[in-house]
C-alpha cells in the first residue's frame, strides 16, 4: 500500500483511540468554559496548530460544512481537510464549523447563531494560534464554580454572543497543543 503524499500525513495514528481521546478533551472543554487542556492527537500542514488539526479530525466529516479564514484558507491545508475530514468548503455564512485566527474570522456576526427553533444551528468558531497570556477575562455560567478566567481575542464579542442566548456562536480556542472552549452560554464580564 502506498503511504499518503508528505502534504496530506497528521492523522490520527490510530484511529479509534486517538478520537475517542481527542472528543473527550473537546467535551470536558466545553464543559469545563475556561478549563486548557492538551490535545495534540493529529497534525497537519502549516499554519494549522496540532490542536486545532486535532478538532477538526474528530468534529468535521463530510456532512458539517467548514469555513477557512483567510490565515488559513491555503491549498495545502484544503487539500489535509478533503482527505482527512472530506468537510465541504463553504462561505461563512453556511459554515458549521469555522477555522482561522480571530483577525481573519472577522467580522463574526456573518456566522449562524442558530433561530428560535433550531438554536443547536449555530456555528462554531476555531480560533487557532490563540494567546492563551493574554489578559485573563471573568466567566461564570454553566460548568463555572463560581467564576473562572480566560484570556479572549476581544471580551466584548464574546459578551455580545452571549447576551444572544439560546442563539449565538460557540468558541473552541487553540493553540499549540492546548485548546479551552466558550460555549455562547457563558457569561463574560
Amino acid at each position: 500500500m502506498n503511504a499518503p503524499l508528505p502534504r496530506l500525513s497528521g492523522g490520527f495514528a490510530e484511529p479509534s483511540r486517538d478520537s475517542a481521546h481527542g472528543f473527550r478533551a473537546i467535551l470536558n472543554a466545553m464543559a469545563r468554559p475556561g478549563t486548557m487542556l492538551d490535545l495534540q492527537a493529529g497534525h497537519g500542514p502549516a499554519p494549522i496548530s496540532a490542536a486545532a488539526a486535532t478538532v477538526l479530525l474528530v468534529l468535521c466529516d463530510r456532512t458539517t460544512p467548514l469555513h477557512l479564514a483567510a490565515s488559513h484558507d491555503t491549498p495545502e491545508l484544503r487539500d489535509w481537510i478533503a482527505f482527512h475530514c472530506a468537510a465541504p468548503l463553504v462561505a461563512a455564512e453556511e459554515a458549521q464549523f469555522a477555522l482561522g485566527d480571530w483577525p481573519s474570522l472577522q467580522p463574526v456576526a456573518r456566522f449562524q447563531i442558530g433561530t428560535a427553533e433550531y438554536p443547536d444551528r449555530a456555528a462554531t468558531l476555531i480560533v487557532d494560534h490563540h494567546d492563551f497570556q493574554g489578559p485573563q477575562s471573568n466567566l461564570r455560567g454553566p460548568g463555572i464554580r463560581d467564576t473562572a478566567g480566560l484570556a479572549l481575542p476581544d471580551p466584548r464579542a464574546f459578551a455580545r454572543n452571549h447576551a444572544c442566548f439560546p442563539l449565538g456562536w460557540d468558541a473552541i480556542l487553540t493553540s499549540g497543543n492546548r485548546v479551552a472552549a466558550l460555549p455562547r452560554s457563558t457569561e463574560v464580564f
